[in-house]
């Protein structure tokens, strides 16, 4: 035992030179060679890889570095925590290899982040663990007494399992008075042994003769095996038989159907009785005799089992003839199998990473196959590819070794998941296929911005609406996925009429429905634009805008404004028709205006109250008042008409307008009319002594205006109708042209209003302002017509203006 440990000593020290020679050459070729003697216990060391690589051990844990091996059996393993190459399960090299002398088992050792493989072999040494076996414990031998001296006598060789020094080196026999031992290498590395006759034999003298014979093998401690021999002398039998081929060698495909003839051997016998010669195998293997069987009388060896090339390449049988007196010879066949293309490559997956960022860059690696074919020559070499008209290519490493990696840039958005298809086909003819399929998600990144449905938006509201009403609603798509495509909405910060564009609108971020914050008056605000801006997920964000367009829809929520004749409290006006006036006399125009817009600023005008409904109308659509025919004496001075102004909304709105009427031609008739209507006024006491005094004043005037009033008549009388035309005198009615007859006004118009102390009597007449004098001479050109067809009307008008002491005029001016 301490030659032995000396000697595993020096084996160790050259195994160490050996590694480091192999180390110095991995960091360059990719491959790390040990050295290890069998039937190590598990959990034996076998090699720091880590330092043997120059890498850190945590880069194991964080490459999750393991180990690969293609068939599957592992007997190394990985410790992580050290870096340590260790055994994981124990190795018997007879039963990995069988009489190969060179045994190793390799494997690949694979990092992941970033993708690296690394090829490890580890020799397998032998060591002396097996003792020589003969195939029998006893073998009996006839040999005839007429045996020449020189004659063979062959023998089943010893079977030793190990190699080298270890296996079968030497044999001995003892007692050799007759025979002695003759031991030659045979063609396939075999000792075959033979005693020699070197003395004669007399079965007179002795009939059995035992000898013993040891075989040993080179292994320290040594092994050795005996077996018994039993020598029968036979008598007359002087001629052994002999083969024609001292080894006969041949061939056989793989899968041969059974009852194959593989060969036929032959022997020949000097004696006369050589047809009783008998075949069979000697010392035949275990699997020789389940895949062979030889026929004893013909020779003829055929096959009886599956033959398979990737288990055994070519089989060495010995075998032997014998005639009927006990002598044989020996010779051996050697078959060799030949390969068939039975074996589909094998497609094994070395790591995979199953999803890759859609932005990863050409020749990022997808994953590491591995390929074998168990069969050999052409039957072997393999092709691997995938699908055409992918992003992806598949590239050679090392032999049998593919890395899968991006051809070209990436979309998700056109193609989110692959089913790749890895193809090997080896060489055989026909050639054999396997395929395997590995399903690639493409990972999203936030490179699409979110777009909305449309360029921009149109809503409509209508005024006066509730708070949170919903205007409408927008939406944006985004083609990325997950967080990506998550859309947010936002109001872009603004102003409108000086206050937060906030306090006007609101908006769910989540859905993109717009709110009204406030009621809206179209009358303020007609219409406003504003922007939306749509903002995904991402790291970083993505956004984009879109202009909305509200408009503001107009409602009926204004009744129309009666501007003339202006309505007060506090005195009453009077509009004058002369008895003469003829039938479509313009007594005076209600004018109206609507803020509103549209259909409900579209205005009627009806007489909803008339004293004498037969004698005015007005119109529709202008709001004039006119006589519909004659005055006559019968009608009364004193006439009131009350004015309904409609527009046209839903429901629609209106305002009433009543006007004072004087049907006279005399002033008195007139003052006196005119102070009834007073009369209908309520009054504050506390007037009365004004109202006295006024009366006073208003009586003195009247004469004075008596008197004036005949004078300017005679004078005007010789004026003949030119008095009439000129209506310098004459209230002055506003006249509107056509377009204006929805009665809104598009110019301004001033009119003077003398009111007196009591503001019981007042007069109100509209003077020329800007373009008023087209107004007044379309009206008077009208009226020259009215008096040119009536030749029997008077040409004096009465004019009437009424003023006190305390009186006071004041010009105002209006517009719609």
């Amino acid at each position: 035992m301490e030659s032995g440990g000396k000697g595993w000593l020096h084996g160790s020290l050259l195994f160490y030179i050996v590694c480091a020679l192999a180390l110095f050459s991995s960091r360059v070729t990719g491959q790390i060679r040990y050295s290890i003697p069998e039937e190590m216990p598990v959990g034996s060391f076998v090699g720091n890889i880590a330092s043997d690589l120059g890498l850190e051990p945590k880069r194991l844990i964080s490459g999750k570095a393991r180990v690969f091996t293609s068939d599957s059996s592992e007997y190394i393993g990985l410790d992580k925590e050290n870096g340590h190459l260790v055994v994981k399960n124990k190795i018997d090299r007879e039963e990995l290899c069988g009489e190969i002398s060179a045994c190793s088992v390799s494997f690949d050792v694979i990092f992941d982040n970033p993708m690296e493989l690394y090829r490890v072999t580890v020799d397998i040494q032998d060591i002396n663990d097996n003792s020589p076996i003969f195939p029998k414990s006893k073998i009996e031998q006839e040999i005839s007494e007429l045996a020449v001296l020189g004659a063979r006598f062959p023998l089943e060789s010893a079977i030793d399992p190990d190699v080298g020094v270890n296996t079968l080196q030497k044999y001995t026999l003892q007692p050799t008075d007759h025979f002695k031992l003759n031991v030659q290498n045979g063609a396939g590395g075999n000792k075959n042994v033979e005693m020699v006759l070197h003395s004669p034999l007399d079965r007179e003298k002795k009939k059995h003769h035992n000898l013993v014979l040891t075989a040993f093998d080179g292994g320290k401690p040594q092994r050795s095996a005996t077996v018994q021999i039993n020598i029968i002398v036979l008598d007359v039998n002087d001629n052994a038989p002999v083969f024609s081929q001292s080894s006969y060698k041949t061939s056989v495909v793989e899968n041969a159907p059974k009852s194959t003839i593989v060969t036929k051997v032959s022997a020949t016998d000097a004696d006369e009785s050589s047809h009783g010669i008998q075949y069979y195998f000697e010392h035949a293997t275990s699997a020789v005799k389940a895949l062979f069987s030889i026929d004893a009388d013909s020779g003829e060896v055929k096959v009886i089992g599956d033959i398979d090339y990737e288990k055994h390449k070519q089989f060495t049988v010995k075998v032997k003839a014998k005639d009927h007196g006990g002598l044989t010879d020996s010779s051996e066949i050697i078959i060799d199998v030949i390969d068939v293309n039975d074996n589909t490559p094998k497609i094994t997956i070395m790591s995979f990473s199953s999803a890759v960022s859609e932005d990863a860059a050409p020749g990022t690696v997808i994953a590491m196959i591995n390929v074998q074919d168990l069969d050999s020559g052409d039957n072997s070499k393999i092709t691997c590819s995938i699908d055409l008209n992918s992003p992806f290519k598949i590239v050679s490493s090392l032999t049998n070794y593919y890395n899968l990696v991006t051809e070209s840039e990436l979309d998700r958005e056109q193609t989110a998941e692959y089913n790749i298809t890895i193809t090997a086909v080896d060489g055989g003819n026909p050639p054999l296929s396997s395929k395997e399929i590995l399903n690639l998600k493409i990972s999203d990144v936030n490179d699409h911005a979110p777009q909305f449905e449309q360029e921009s938006y149109k809503a409509f509201i209508a005024e006066n609406n509730p708070q949170s009403t919903t205007i409408l609603t927008v939406k944006a798509e985004d083609m990325d996925w997950g967080p990506n495509a998550k859309v947010s909405y936002f109001l872009i910060d603004g102003d409108l009429n000086g206050a937060p564009l906030a306090s006007y609108i609101s908006i769910n971020s989540e859905t993109g429905v717009i709110y009204a914050e406030k009621s809206f008056d179209y009358e303020q605000l007609k219409s406003f634009k504003m922007q939306v801006k749509a903002q995904d997920g991402g790291s970083p964000p993505l956004s984009n805008n879109v202009t909305l367009n509200i408009i503001i829809q107009d409602q009926n929520d204004n009744a129309p404004q009666v501007l003339y004749p202006v309505q007060t409290g506090g005195s009453v006006v009077a509009e004058i028709v002369p008895r003469a006036a003829d039938v479509g006399y313009l007594v005076t125009k209600v004018v109206a205006v609507d803020v509103d817009s549209g259909q409900n600023a579209w205005l009627s005008y009806k007489l909803q109250k008339a004293t004498d409904r037969a004698l005015f109308e007005v119109g529709l659509q202008n709001g004039e008042i006119r006589t519909v025919r004659q005055v006559t004496d019968k009608d009364a001075v004193k006439q009131k008409l009350t004015v309904v102004v409609e527009d046209n909304g839903q429901p629609s709105r209106s305002a009433v307008v009543s006007i004072n009427v004087a049907v006279a031609d005399s002033f008195p008739e007139v003052l006196s009319e005119f102070t009834d209507f007073t009369h209908e006024k309520q009054y504050n006491d506390n007037l009365t002594f004004y109202l006295v005094l006024a009366l006073a004043v208003v009586s003195l005037l009247f004469i004075v205006s008596v008197i004036s009033i005949i004078s300017v008549k005679i004078y005007r009388w010789r004026q003949n109708k030119l008095f009439y035309k000129s209506g310098a005198n004459l209230p002055v009615i506003p006249y509107y042209p056509p377009v204006y007859a929805d009665g809104t006004l598009q110019h301004v118009y001033n009119y003077e209003m003398c009111g007196t102390t009591d503001s019981r009597m007042s007069d109100m007449k509209f003077v020329r302002p800007y373009s008023q004098n087209t107004l007044v001479s379309q009206s008077r050109l009208g009226t020259v017509q009215r008096e040119k067809k009536e030749q029997e009307v008077d040409d004096l008008t009465l004019e009437v203006r009424l003023s006190l002491i305390s009186s006071h005029c004041s010009n105002r001016s209006f517009r719609s």
